[in-house]
C-alpha cells in the first residue's frame, strides 16, 4: 500500500480522479466523509492509499480547505475571473459587484476583465475598478491585448470564469487554452444561462496551476448559495477598510447616516459613486434576512 498526496480533478458516478505524482488515480471516497457531511470536492487537496493489487485507490483524508463554493461545487479556488463586455451587451457593474463580494466572503482573488475593447474605451471602468483596488485588465481579442497580463496571473493558481452570454468569455477562454478548443467550447455553453446548464467540475492543468471548467457563478446561485450577511458586506468592499472605523457611531451601515467617514469618502471622490450604490442596493437586499434564511 502506497500513500500519495494530490488533488482531485474531477468527479463522476461517485469515483473521485485524483492528480497525483503526475498520475491520475481512480479512487472511492471512505463512508466516514459522507457521514461527517463533508464530501470530497473538486479542488481538495487530499491523500490517498493505492493498493499493490487490482483494487481501488481510496481518499484517506481532505486537507483543510481555504474556501469552498455550493454551485458550482468546488474547493480551494484562488483567483475568479469576472469578463464583461462594454458593448453588446454592455457594462452591468451592479452583476459585477455582486461577483466581487462573493469572491471577496470567500477569499478568492477577482479579476475584473473587460472585453471588446476593440469597439469601445473601458477607461472609466478599469478607473473605477483600479481605484477600488480590484484587478482590472482590458482585453481585445483583435489584438490580444491584456491576453499576457491574464495568463500571469492565473499562473500556479486555481481559478475559475464567469461572465453573461455574449461578453467574449468563450473567445478569451480559447485564447488562453487553445490547448482545449474542444472544452472551452463546452465551458461556453455551461456558462451560459438556460435549461441545458450543468453542474459539472473539472479541473485542467494549465499555466502551472489549473483552471476550472465549471458553469461558473450566476446570480441566482449568488442569491440562493452566496448570500453575505450584512454586517459582513461592507468588508467585501476593499476601498471601505481604511473608512470603517472612522465612522461617528460604530453601527454606522455606510448607507446615509450622518458623520460617515466611507459616506464622505464617496463624496470627497475616493471611493467610486457607483461602487458605494452597489453596496447600499447589495445591503437593503438583505438586511431583512433572518439567520434561518442564511444557512
Amino acid at each position: 500500500m502506497t500513500k500519495l498526496n494530490g488533488i482531485i480533478i474531477k468527479i463522476t458516478g461517485g469515483f473521485y480522479y485524483v492528480e497525483a505524482n503526475s498520475c491520475i488515480y481512480e479512487c472511492k471516497a471512505r463512508g466516514i466523509f459522507r457521514k461527517r457531511g463533508n464530501s470530497p470536492l473538486v479542488g481538495d487537496r487530499v491523500e490517498i492509499s493505492v493498493p499493490d493489487d487490482d483494487s481501488y485507490c481510496s481518499i484517506d483524508s481532505i486537507e483543510k480547505r481555504k474556501n469552498s463554493l455550493v454551485r458550482p461545487a468546488l474547493a480551494n479556488l484562488d483567483t475568479l475571473v469576472i469578463v464583461s463586455s462594454v458593448v453588446e451587451p454592455t457594462v452591468n457593474t451592479y452583476i459585477i459587484d455582486k461577483m466581487i463580494c462573493a469572491a471577496v466572503d470567500k477569499g478568492i482573488e477577482p479579476i475584473v476583465v473587460f472585453s471588446k475593447t476593440d469597439l469601445k474605451s473601458c477607461d472609466e471602468y478599469l478607473e473605477i475598478y483600479r481605484k477600488s483596488g480590484i484587478k482590472a485588465i482590458e482585453y481585445s481579442s483583435v489584438t490580444n491585448k491584456g491576453l499576457d497580463e491574464i495568463k500571469d496571473l492565473l499562473n500556479g493558481k486555481i481559478s475559475a470564469f464567469s461572465g453573461n452570454t455574449g461578453v467574449g468569455k468563450s473567445t478569451l477562454l480559447n485564447a488562453l487554452f487553445p490547448q482545449l478548443e474542444l472544452k472551452t467550447g463546452e465551458i461556453s455553453d455551461k456558462l451560459g444561462r438556460g435549461k441545458h446548464t450543468t453542474r459539472t467540475v473539472e479541473l485542467f492543468k494549465c499555466f502551472g496551476g489549473y483552471v476550472a471548467d465549471t458553469p461558473g457563478f450566476s446570480t441566482v446561485d449568488l442569491d440562493r448559495y452566496e448570500i453575505i450577511k450584512k454586517d459582513e458586506l461592507q468588508h467585501c468592499f476593499p476601498e471601505f477598510e481604511d473608512y470603517i472605523g472612522e465612522c461617528k457611531f460604530t453601527s454606522c451601515a455606510h448607507i446615509c447616516e450622518k458623520g460617515c467617514a466611507v459616506i464622505e469618502a464617496v463624496e470627497n471622490g475616493l471611493i467610486s459613486k457607483s461602487r458605494h450604490e452597489n453596496y447600499v442596493r447589495m445591503y437593503n437586499e438583505v438586511k431583512d434576512l433572518k439567520d434561518w434564511q442564511l444557512k
